[in-house]
């Protein structure tokens, strides 16, 4: 194909039910902003997310693929449950289900005929499968002001006979014996568990046929896991319980029938403690879930909690009592923060085995978007070591710009991070990774550009901007992964960047240390580097990875909007939001005089600047505003501008964007829908204009060099859609525009070239509302 997508880097949502593992195909699918990412955790090139399904209109909150079958369902904000159907590597959309009024808040599979959901309309939906497609088979209530949280269905006989599990915003769970037959449900609530102080946000149930029964697994808000025994007919011990036992652990067993004259009967079975904050997932071990059959299999269960632990409980065979034997995540450590490298919880979690190498793998997602992967040590199965994971953005991405040379690039977003990206280059392929995450910030980050190949400015939701320098071990990744030298001068770089505790600042590791030690605290932990060779995980990402801040630059009066450097790295121009000519100005900083504010203050426009480029020879700046104008600024002296021209009347909408093709011309881009092509001689003229069907919220000219003689032109629509012309200065002509199913969902925030050709393609990085970063690739041919 002449268009290719190289990479896709979002994150996952913070939802109970975001992932699920697909032990057929070894897919993984998880809800990412209102998409549905897919990957493959086993692929050993490491590509990561490979394709995003698209039709959720808000925040995805629950994934489930349906046993023995060839369907995934998802659920979301927007009150749909959406049943996709797998085509070849991908999945097709195949039903939209209608039925709930608020969001879907839960979700449970037994099979490929049944599902539930519940939702935050009281609802709890059965959907069961008529032969064609999925209909909604029963709904019903389980009390009034009662929102569920958790859901686990099981099948206990051939005859269409379940047991429902329900969980909520109450202490209780709520069991109900469902009769399937042909088309119709029949529905009983059969009782009411007892037990947990808070609410209930995780159930699964797991069978041994060895014991022909069945165990249901709870998690609450209270801490605690509670597992509970349910055994059917003759297996039911009628003796009577001990009056004297606890109620804590009490054994009180809740009997009741069910089907044509079945009993059945829950007791308490175990309770487990050690977790520090609330139980986020709960997960059998995959041979139990997967193969009940197999009276071998273990009774393991993985729990993760907001307190960053994921923990795996075996029940002592001794005692009985349930223990842990493996913990995974992190430790809580002092002033722990997601700006100090904590991870902040985690969400859910995923237990999977490698049929190949037999391996196990513990997945958790957690609040900063990341999959980290943990990979079992085949000597030592008790033993986990961390693995490469996914990566990604949990905010909408602000701007995204290449390096110096267009090997790798930088993203800012609404998370609070700056990320770089870069590419992993083996001989057999190359994939991209996120290499470092220079900023982690308190305020949403909104722009970034490049000072030299060590150096850059970024600036965030705040009124400063801060200028950052990468560090040594940043330039080890990058040079063993993708061969990429960014220190070609030898200037020594800080080793580490750490950000200290209570502290606002990333500074040098020795600086952290000295200050620590002068405020009495403990001494930081030493950081060392990683495997090159291998692209970091989430823990190194967030705790060695940031960049050292070097210099903040003051003068703005409200929040930073756009920032640009000139090309030769000697000044730096930024501007805020506005809703007035005094605040909707440019400041242009000079690098060489210690970052000092130059005295001219560029004024002119009456609001909100949205984009600042400088042209590529450095003589101009142009900038474009929400109030319909752009400024074109000359450079006359080393930090002195003269104003060539305001135009007020270049379209009649905001303006979003800009971007030079060469040193005398340019094009702009508005939400008038129109692409306008401007000439630089003694004042600027309009050569040519192209309307869309849309607004055009992003620009970009490739500044390379190719065989073709034209201008090539990347555009980023506001549904989502990009498209790529060419100009030889007065036509547009469209050469391509991008298939849907590889597009983001949502409204295209940047798109930026590279200035390098990579074996005859063009390297294209795409940032969106829809929080994914977009890595495309196009061939030098399309050009010719």
């Amino acid at each position: 194909m002449s268009i290719t997508q190289e990479a896709i880097f979002v994150g996952a949502n913070k939802q109970n039910y975001v992932s699920d593992y697909n032990p057929h195909h070894k897919t993984i699918a998880f809800g990412a902003g209102t998409s549905i990412a897919l990957w493959k955790p086993l692929d050993k090139s490491h590509r990561g997310v490979y394709y995003t399904l698209k039709k959720h209109t808000k925040e995805v909150t629950g994934v489930k693929f349906l046993p023995h079958s060839e369907l995934l369902v998802s659920v979301g904000e927007d009150h749909f449950v959406n049943v996709w159907k797998r085509s070849g590597d991908v999945y097709e959309l195949h039903q939209s289900l209608s039925g709930h009024e608020h969001s879907v808040t839960c979700i449970a599979e037994v099979n490929e005929h049944i599902f539930v959901t519940g939702g935050a309309d009281h609802k709890i939906i059965i959907w069961i499968y008529d032969g064609e497609g999925f209909k909604l088979g029963y709904d019903f209530e389980v009390k009034s002001n009662f929102y569920p949280l958790s859901l686990a269905i099981q099948q206990i006989d051939e005859s269409g006979n379940y047991i429902l599990a329900i969980g909520g915003t109450t202490n209780n769970i709520y069991i109900y014996s469902l009769q399937v037959t042909g088309g119709s449900i029949s529905i009983d609530k059969s009782a009411e568990l007892t037990g947990h102080e808070d609410w209930v946000k995780t159930l699964q149930f797991v069978t041994k046929s060895k014991y022909k029964d069945y165990i249901l697994a709870s998690g609450s808000q209270d801490r605690y896991v509670r597992l509970w025994r349910l055994k059917l007919n003759d297996s039911i011990d009628d003796t009577d319980e001990d009056p004297t036992k606890l109620t804590l652990l009490s054994n009180k067993q809740y009997k009741f029938n069910f089907g044509d004259n079945s009993r059945a009967a829950f007791s308490f079975e175990a309770l487990i403690m050690g977790h520090d904050d609330w139980i986020t997932g709960i997960q059998w071990h995959p041979s139990c879930k997967h193969q009940p059959e197999n009276d071998e299999s273990k009774l393991q269960l993985l729990t993760s909690t907001a307190d960053t632990a994921l923990m795996i409980w075996e029940m002592d065979t001794e005692s009985g009592i349930w223990v842990c034997t493996s913990r995974l995540g992190e430790m809580s450590i002092k002033g722990a923060s997601t700006a100090t490298g904590a991870s902040g919880g985690f969400w859910s979690c995923l237990w999977f085995i490698d049929d190949n190498s037999n391996e196990e793998y513990v997945l958790a997602t957690g609040k900063t978007g990341a999959i980290r992967a943990y990979k079992s040590v085949s000597k030592e199965p008790k033993y986990f070591e961390e693995t490469i994971g996914i990566t990604g953005t949990v905010g909408a991405i602000t701007d995204l710009r290449w390096s110096i040379g267009g090997e790798y690039f930088m993203a800012t977003s609404l998370d609070q991070t700056t990320r770089l990206y870069a590419p992993w280059k083996r001989k057999e392929v190359t994939t991209w990774h996120e290499i470092a995450r220079p900023q982690i910030h308190g305020y949403d980050m909104i722009c970034c550009d490049n000072i030299t190949k060590t150096k850059f400015v970024s600036g965030g939701d705040e009124k400063i901007l801060r200028v950052f320098e990468l560090t040594e071990s940043v330039r080890q990744h990058l040079k063993a992964l993708g061969g990429i030298e960014i220190n070609d001068d030898n200037e020594k770089l800080p080793e580490f960047a750490s950000l200290p505790v209570l502290g606002l600042s990333n500074k040098a590791d020795a600086q952290v240390q000295e200050e620590t030690k002068n405020d009495g605290g403990e001494e930081p932990v030493q950081n060392v580097v990683e495997n090159v060779n291998l692209p970091p995980t989430e823990s190194y990402l967030q705790r060695h990875s940031l960049a050292t801040e070097i210099e903040k630059l003051y003068g703005h009066g409200y929040e930073v909007t756009c920032c640009s450097t000139s090309p030769n790295g000697k000044l730096i121009a930024t501007s805020c939001k506005s809703n007035n000519a005094k605040h909707a100005v440019i400041r242009v900083f000079v690098v060489d005089n210690d970052y000092q504010q130059s005295k001219q203050v560029l004024a002119g426009h009456n609001l909100t600047i949205s984009s600042l480029k400088f042209s590529p020879d450095g003589k101009y700046l142009l900038a474009v505003s929400r109030d319909r104008q752009f400024s074109l600024w000359e450079l006359i002296d080393d930090a002195e501008f003269k104003l060539v021209e305001l135009n007020a009347k270049a379209h009649s909408r905001i303006i979003w964007d800009c971007s030079w093709l060469n040193g005398t011309s340019f094009v702009t881009v508005s939400r008038d829908k129109q692409m306008k092509f401007w000439k630089v001689e003694d004042k600027v003229t309009l050569v040519n204009s192209l309307k869309l069907e849309e607004p055009i919220t992003a620009v970009s000219v490739f500044k390379g060099k190719t065989d073709a003689s034209l201008s090539i032109i990347a555009l980023g629509l506001e549904s989502g859609q990009i498209s790529v012309y060419t100009t030889d200065g007065n036509d547009f002509k469209l050469i391509v525009s991008f298939d849907e199913k590889i597009t983001p969902a949502d409204r295209i925030e940047k798109v930026s070239f590279s200035n390098q050709v990579v074996d005859k393609k063009l390297l294209l990085g795409v940032g969106s509302k829809d929080m994914s970063v977009r890595v495309y690739t196009m061939e030098e041919t399309l050009f010719r």
